[in-house]
């Protein structure tokens, strides 16, 4: 697996992080919302580089212009709930990319630090020949990553993936790098050591689906 870590290269990146995981800060959940976002922008402008382009000729009022674009071939899909603001800022740059939503959350059983991860609502074009682009905040065991890409097997088989997420944890991280072919690439914005007893990232940023969405009902 390629493993892209922005924070290895200082930038405003970094700003956009720290406020995420500053815990006055992220107290206003637009403001983590939009920094969420802001991280995908960043994420998507550099992952834009890796795509394949091809020769175009522009019309403009005053003459032709050349240039290269990329093949509008993206599928995006993102782990709900909380990646839709991530979602959001990678589709402000790939606005003609077609869209994917799948729903995985974590069920705790009977012990506390164990779970399964159960995949439920899922939306999604063919990926045949596509570039997929799947996205989720918290890379922390990462078998919420390969459980979706799992799920997605049926509509067909990408000729790229690219997977991005906003934090990780090593452990999260040596874990899809093996469940992935070498050739995936991950784009990540910071990787964290390690993880605590419940499979949460140390020192993290807490819950991102409720720190920007609210707290989750409990049952």
């Amino acid at each position: 697996m390629h493993i892209h870590n922005l924070s290895e290269t200082p930038s405003i990146l970094n700003t956009f992080m720290s406020e995420l995981r500053d815990e006055t800060i992220q107290k206003d959940s637009m403001r983590f919302r939009r920094n969420i976002e802001r991280i995908g922008e960043i994420m998507g402008y550099e992952l834009s580089k890796s795509l394949q382009y091809d020769a175009e000729t522009i019309q403009t009022p005053l003459g032709k212009s050349e240039t290269v674009l990329h093949r509008k071939d993206i599928v995006l899909c993102s782990i709900l709930r909380a990646g839709v603001p991530l979602h959001d800022g990678l589709l402000n740059y790939f606005d003609a990319a077609e869209n994917a939503f799948i729903s995985a959350y974590r069920q705790h059983k009977h012990d506390p630090e164990s779970f399964e991860i159960i995949v439920e609502y899922l939306a999604c074009p063919s990926l045949e020949g596509k570039t997929l682009i799947l996205a989720d905040p918290m890379l922390a065991t990462g078998q919420s990553m390969v459980a979706t890409f799992e799920a997605l097997k049926p509509f067909g088989t990408p000729k790229a993936i690219h997977l991005v997420s906003v934090i990780g944890a090593q452990p999260g991280v040596d874990f899809v790098s093996k469940a992935f072919d070498q050739e995936v690439h991950l784009w990540i914005a910071a990787i964290d050591e390690k993880l605590n007893d419940k499979g949460y990232i140390i020192p993290g940023l807490g819950d991102a689906g409720d720190l920007a969405f609210g707290n989750k009902l409990q049952q």
